[in-house]
């Protein structure tokens, strides 16, 4: 799943060395994962601080938690660290963090989210605007946020119903109904006023 290089593993014992707590470890995580905005982090995991789900990886100086819904988004990741002039960076590479690979097993949310970054909000970035996931409910309801040009405007019900309701609805089939959460009243960037 994860790879952490030999000198990317002295790095990280160096750091929990200093840390002066037994047997704290790594925790690896995703944030915003499967968007443009995901983020591949590393924190210190004190004891008990680890998640009843993480997955345990046994390096030969510390343990590393892997959160478990961030497992696809860190597949094939690397976690280097390469020395330099200025002392030397720590690099997390995570080339699945941002678009995941999809399968029929995927979670609704994940699949909803590539529909979004790959098929609908490259039409809307032409307005200036976007959608984003909030939520997707136990009961199969997307919840949706407009923003850029898409908060406000005056043709966003034409946009939802017709263009983004439409789409993932016919691609997945599991969706019941979409909600938009917007507040629309804020029409500053509209595109459409």
């Amino acid at each position: 799943m994860i790879e952490i290089t030999e000198s990317g593993q002295d790095y990280l014992k160096q750091l929990l060395d200093k840390q002066d707590c037994d047997g704290i470890a790594i925790r690896v995580f995703v944030l915003d994962g499967g968007t443009p905005k995901a983020e591949t982090c590393i924190a210190f995991c004190r004891p008990g601080e680890e998640q009843e789900d993480d997955e345990v990886f046994k390096f030969t100086d510390f343990n590393a938690f892997i959160e478990k819904k961030s497992e696809q988004y860190l597949e094939e990741a690397v976690v280097d660290f390469a020395k330099d002039s200025m002392g030397g960076q720590l690099t997390i590479r995570a080339p699945n963090s941002r678009m995941p690979k999809l399968s029929e097993d995927s979670p609704l949310d994940d699949r909803v989210n590539y529909i979004l970054y790959n098929e609908i909000n490259p039409g809307l970035a032409s307005h200036g605007g976007f959608i984003s996931l909030e939520e997707v409910t136990e009961e199969g309801i997307v919840v949706l946020r407009f923003g850029g040009g898409c908060q406000g405007c005056g043709m966003v019900d034409v946009t939802l119903k017709d263009g983004v309701e439409k789409t993932l609805m016919e691609q997945l089939p599991q969706i019941k109904e979409i909600r938009d959460v917007t507040d629309h009243t804020d029409q500053e960037n509209a595109y459409y006023k």
